[in-house]
């Protein structure tokens, strides 16, 4: 299960990155350069996060908080280029659930999203596939009655294809997902996929596999 995620922010580069990084998590989302149609956006797409730039063209982002908690109970995460402490604590008075500043990390920032959507009870905390439970909130992996130990990272990739069981994801997708960034090396990719899988493989048959010349895949069987 993933979140349906409304961004507002009128720098097209910006918008752009954060919309293809959570579109990489698998999750939906529209995105909007302003305000001007949030409420018929929280009416017909009903978000469950809305992320906000708080210097905006019309109504600024704490205008459009005050609109979406008036509206709806979508978690909302503030963005802003704003790096004062007074803006955070405004922010957060005002009934935002998170201040991400920027420059920032767009892993990080994803991280952050899914971090709200699981509070709010719209994503997973355990994602179990044949013998294997991913316990994304406590960061435990079982392998039947085995616990697989992976670094933050490999737990990280772990998680993304559990999230995304059954499909075959990309090095591209993986990339955005889990180091936040596209143009970058493929064979890190590699070299983590095969460190999970042979983790995994130390407690039972495959599970991750590779799709030649498309990605990999988390599911059971070899199909």
């Amino acid at each position: 299960m993933h979140g349906r995620i409304l961004i507002i922010e009128d720098a097209e580069a910006i918008r752009a990155a954060v919309a293809s990084g959570l579109r990489a998590a698998g999750h939906e989302v529209l995105a909007r350069p302003d305000g001007e149609e949030l409420e018929r956006d929280l009416a017909q797409f009903r978000p469950d996060v809305v992320i906000l730039d708080v210097m905006l063209p019309g109504r600024d982002g704490f205008a459009l908080l005050d609109a979406v908690r008036a509206h709806c109970a979508a978690g909302v995460v503030m963005l802003t280029a704003r790096d004062g402490v007074r803006d955070r604590v405004r922010g957060l008075r005002s009934g935002s659930d998170d201040y991400v500043v920027k420059p920032f990390d767009l892993a990080e920032l994803v991280a952050r999203v899914e971090a709200l959507l699981r509070r709010m009870g719209k994503l997973q905390n355990k994602i179990t596939i044949a013998d294997l439970v991913v316990d994304v909130e406590s960061g435990i992996v079982l392998r039947g009655n085995e616990t697989v130990t992976l670094t933050a990272t490999e737990f990280k990739l772990l998680t993304y294809l559990a999230a995304h069981r059954d499909q075959v994801v990309t090095k591209t997708q993986i990339l955005t997902a889990v180091w936040g960034y596209e143009a970058y090396d493929p064979n890190l990719v590699e070299v983590y996929v095969s460190a999970v899988r042979r983790k995994l493989e130390e407690y039972g048959p495959r599970l991750l596999h590779t799709v030649r010349g498309m990605g990999y895949a988390l599911r059971a069987g070899d199909r």
